[in-house]
């Protein structure tokens, strides 16, 4: 990992310059290609407006620009003050989705594969100081076999592009996350990593710190430099004049541990947080030094059981997607502030990340609302089909595995892997890795493909957190090559929607006991979460109920939950989804994905009022959320 490599998220320090470059970027689609022979890394001709960080799909008025495939490209200016000469200096983009090449001044300065997480390119060689800078970027939303997510571009009659998506949302994309302009120390704090151990009331932190001097030499050193690390009273916040916190306990040493006498567990519903500063250090002068929130507990798997904290947990919540109007899936912190609300409303205390890891605000809100987070890499898609959630659950061949491209997909998808856990592992709130979403498992070949990945996120957690991946419909008991692989078996079962629907619901109930009572002759001794059931749903009312109508979908999370509660190895259940979202147009989608429990306005179905009356009920009986973790 080079310097420029860290994922650190974007904080200024008495060390470190943070500028934030959100704003109306110049911005210009390029469906021929021409850009870069014709020079628009200088600057683009005829641009229009466009704010970042936003998908630019849903800004528009007319069909083609929504739908645009292939090249798009964004400008700007920057001033660099000329104090900064000498220090590090670095754009960090949030996400460009799906690829981008980023120049400034005309030269280029870096690209990236990848469309979810964050990278950096230097460009302390490219800069004008005491002057404006052009940052130019092309980013490109096309979608391929060997890259994630998974889908193809065709060529349409008209010789525009089409994306055709392997998976069931909208292929928004654009500069949708923050970008910011960074100024560090020559010598800087690179990346650090904590995991958690109990010892009484105390907790035993395990640190390690990676700086700019262990990348030069290639060794763990810190030449005639040191590592100071301190932990501070998260609670004394302003406590004293400046801000200053209490120290907690402090170490020396690019590696150590730290002990926390009478520890606050961060916790569902309590979530107590620590300051984590750390400090590179020449004698007494401080070099570099980062600042970040850091929540202390523990997560693991004992037979059937989830533990938290030692205690066991029930995951309770949703299958959401970042998405929403206008901004589609742009980072915007007001919706994002109004589904937290949502959240507590309806006494979830969990969600997964589907299909995606999302925005690092999303991460750094959960940790400070005790909401747990199954973060989920980009690995979705692996069923060569455009309508791959009917294919899975009619359990159709495709051969995904065996496909020419399966070799440089593995590549990127450990790379996507690596910058997700990564940039997430110190996040108090997540609980688990999810690696890929309904991927072929039916298929013997998917083994090799799937050991690969796992073996490289426990290789990469240093907190060991359960690893899983969400099962297709169709991989049942026995039919499943990889389920052994999971520390938690995630599936995602469609009773009552794709198969056995409407009058049929009593043998939806039927196969879904079935299929339980299969799982359990099998013996796994794992817990089980479901990630995803849902059934679309119109703001329609009918008595008696119908597919689609508002009360169809509360009979249907009835009977389902009705199911769960009888095996006691199911720890967890997140509906699909939290909310209607965006899709590809088809017949089978009315406007989108619409198996919301709210609408994508953030408005309550009918089965939101029923779902908080089985959430919340489970958190009084067991004393509160806070106290047992429901």
């Amino acid at each position: 990992m080079n310097a420029t490599d860290s994922l650190l998220y974007p904080l200024a320090t008495r060390t470190r310059r943070c500028v934030d470059l959100a704003g109306t970027w110049d911005f210009r689609f390029d469906p021929a290609g021409i850009g870069a022979a014709d020079g628009w890394n200088e600057g683009l001709p005829d641009p229009v407006a466009m704010p970042v960080p936003s998908s630019f799909a849903d800004l528009f008025t007319d069909k083609a620009s929504r739908e645009f495939t292939g090249d798009v490209w964004y400008a700007t200016e920057m001033f660099v003050p000329g104090e900064w000469r000498g220090l590090d200096l670095s754009l960090r983009f949030g996400a460009a989705t799906h690829r981008a090449v980023v120049f400034v001044n005309g030269r280029k300065a870096g690209a990236h594969e990848g469309g979810f997480t964050p990278f950096v390119v230097p460009i302390g060689d490219l800069v004008h100081f005491d002057a404006p800078n052009r940052i130019v970027v092309m980013v490109n939303n096309e979608l391929r076999e060997d890259c994630l997510p998974v889908g193809r571009t065709i060529a349409r009659q008209d010789g525009t592009k089409a994306a055709k998506p392997y998976f069931d949302f909208f292929n928004y994309a654009g500069l949708q996350r923050t970008v910011h302009l960074l100024a560090l120390p020559a010598k800087h704090i690179v990346d650090f990593t904590v995991a958690h151990a109990l010892d009484g009331a105390d907790a035993i932190v395990t640190y390690d710190v990676r700086t700019t001097c262990d990348l030069a030499t290639g060794v763990r050193a810190t030449g005639d430099l040191a590592v100071e690390v301190a932990l501070l009273d998260g609670a004394w916040a302003l406590a004293r004049p400046g801000g200053e916190r209490p120290v907690v306990a402090s170490a020396r040493g690019a590696s150590g541990t730290l002990r926390v006498p009478d520890v606050r567990l961060w916790d569902v519903g309590a979530p107590n947080l620590y300051r984590v500063r750390i400090r590179l250090l020449d004698g007494e002068r401080v070099v570099d030094e980062y600042e970040d929130d850091l929540g202390i507990r523990t997560v693991v798997v004992e037979g059937t059981k989830l533990l938290l904290n030692g205690r066991p947990i029930r995951l309770q919540g949703f299958g959401k997607h970042e998405d929403s109007d206008i901004v589609g899936r742009g980072t915007f912190l007001p919706a994002l502030k109004r589904d937290f609300e949502l959240l507590k409303w309806i006494g979830a205390n969990s969600f997964r990340t589907a299909h995606y890891p999302h925005s690092e605000e999303v991460y750094r809100l959960a940790d400070r609302e005790g909401i747990l987070v199954v973060d989920e890499v980009p690995a979705v898609g692996m069923m060569t089909s455009t309508l791959n959630f009917l294919d899975a659950a009619r359990g159709a061949k495709t051969g995904f595995f065996e496909k020419p491209t399966t070799s440089a997909l593995l590549t990127n998808h450990l790379a996507a892997l690596e910058e997700t856990l990564v940039r997430d592992r110190n996040h108090a709130c997540v609980v688990a890795w999810s690696l890929l979403n309904e991927p072929e498992t039916t298929d013997p070949h998917a083994r090799p493909y799937l050991e690969a990945v796992f073996a490289r996120a426990r290789a990469l957690d240093p907190q060991r957190r359960p690893c899983t991946y969400a099962g297709l419909m169709s991989a049942q008991p026995g039919r499943d090559t990889c389920v052994d692989l999971c520390d938690v078996v995630s599936l995602n079962r469609y009773y009552g929607w794709y198969v056995f629907g409407g009058f049929e619901l009593a043998d939806a109930e039927a196969a879904l006991r079935t299929e339980l009572d299969k799982w359990a002759e099998l013996g796994l001794d794992r817990p089980f979460l479901f990630t995803e059931y849902g059934a679309d749903t119109l703001e329609t009312h009918k008595l008696p109920s119908v597919m689609w109508s508002e009360e169809y979908q509360a009979e249907f999370l009835e009977m389902t939950h009705r199911v769960f509660d009888a095996y006691d190895f199911v720890v967890g259940e997140q509906v699909w989804a939290f909310a209607d979202f965006a899709t590809g147009e088809g017949i089978l989608r009315a406007d989108g994905n619409r198996k919301g429990v709210f609408t994508r306005q953030r408005q309550p179905k009918t089965a939101a009022h029923w779902l908080r009356r089985r959430w919340t009920d489970q958190t009084k009986r067991t004393g509160g959320a806070a106290a047992d973790n429901v």
